[in-house]
């Protein structure tokens, strides 16, 4: 019995910081959520190539009377000088066409370099210079904060209208935009000003899994199935990076926002469902760009554990949604 006892106590001794960091490692989440700086605090600015000054960028959540425009297209790039200019050359000539077809037509481009070493910034810049800070800014985050962050900071220093928020690989033609426009114009609460349309690729599916490798269906088939079943139950495809917000949409949801990597899209749709805010689910033509920084079955791990942790933390309020207006952007970035 005594030698039972000692074969359990040492496996009990070797096993237990095994336990403690997949604990710890499956808490990162939440542990984040609430060590992060609030996503308000930031302050960002940007060159006015008027005068070649500093300013501010505006927050969201303020009327800019007439200096709010029609759409506000937020980028993320994370090291992305490879990719940016070709989606930024096929994304302006669109924006002008319709700006020349509709006189009331006005946008703006940010992009938010998410603390990348390479010439992002500087390439971003370049496009500043030319086309002018009020259609072309950019926001340098000084620390990696990760795709949903640099989504989020974009976001909540938008001046438009309706939010587009666009991958800086151009997997998604631009065109595809007055399709989501145009359903927007069907969905949208007037009473409100809710209303969220989501690009999507689910009709590629079953090409993509002609071409795809066995492992990598069976994971998209489980994240699919772990998304349904946890989070989000009226979109298909909750990870195509075109997705299109009301202002007032995206004044709650990036303001409540708590996962600022991975998932972070699944927590914006779980949240516009618990509000039951108008979604829709629209088609966009869609191409894989080479040059993708994702690792499979890493990225496979760590969705699987936020979409638990999404569900726990909202059903039993580790994390609430509340309405940003009391909250004040005070603390300068770091």
């Amino acid at each position: 019995t005594s030698s039972y006892y000692l074969l359990g106590l040492c496996a009990l001794v070797l096993i237990s910081p095994v336990l403690a960091y997949l604990l710890w490692w499956f808490l990162t989440p939440i542990r984040q959520s609430f060590s992060n700086p609030p996503a308000h605090s930031y302050r960002h600015s940007y060159r006015n190539t008027a005068t070649n000054e500093d300013e501010d960028f505006p927050s969201v959540h303020h009327d800019h009377g007439a200096d709010v425009v029609r759409l506000s297209l937020i980028v993320p790039a994370y090291n992305e000088e490879d990719r940016i200019e070709v989606m930024l050359n096929e994304t302006l000539p669109y924006l002008e066409g319709k700006q020349k077809a509709d006189k009331e037509f006005t946008y703006e481009i940010i992009v938010v370099d998410d603390g990348s070493r390479d010439k992002t910034t500087e390439i971003a810049q370049n496009y500043a210079r030319k086309r002018g800070s009020d259609v072309f800014r950019v926001m340098t985050l000084k620390k990696n904060q990760g795709k949903g962050g640099a989504v989020q900071q974009g976001m909540l220093h938008a001046r438009g209208k309706y939010l587009l928020m666009v991958d800086a690989d151009g997997a998604t033609e631009i065109k595809d935009l007055d399709r989501l426009l145009k359903q927007m114009s069907v969905i949208e609460d007037s009473k409100t000003g809710y209303g969220i349309v989501v690009g999507s690729r689910a009709h590629l599916q079953e090409k993509a899994v002609a071409k795809r490798k066995w492992y990598r269906s069976i994971l998209m088939h489980g994240f699919h199935w772990l998304v349904y079943t946890l989070a989000v139950k009226s979109i298909k495809d909750t990870q195509c990076g075109f997705k299109l917000f009301t202002r007032k949409s995206a004044q709650i949801l990036f303001s409540n926002l708590n996962l600022r990597r991975w998932c972070f899209d699944v927590e914006l749709l779980y949240m516009a469902e618990s509000l039951n805010m108008p979604l829709k689910e629209v088609a966009v033509n869609w191409q894989e760009i080479p040059g993708s920084k994702l690792r499979v079955l890493e990225a496979a791990l760590l969705m699987g554990r936020d979409l638990v942790i999404i569900r726990a933390c909202h059903t039993f309020g580790v994390w609430r949604i509340t309405k940003p207006g009391k909250r004040e952007e005070t603390k300068k970035q770091r």
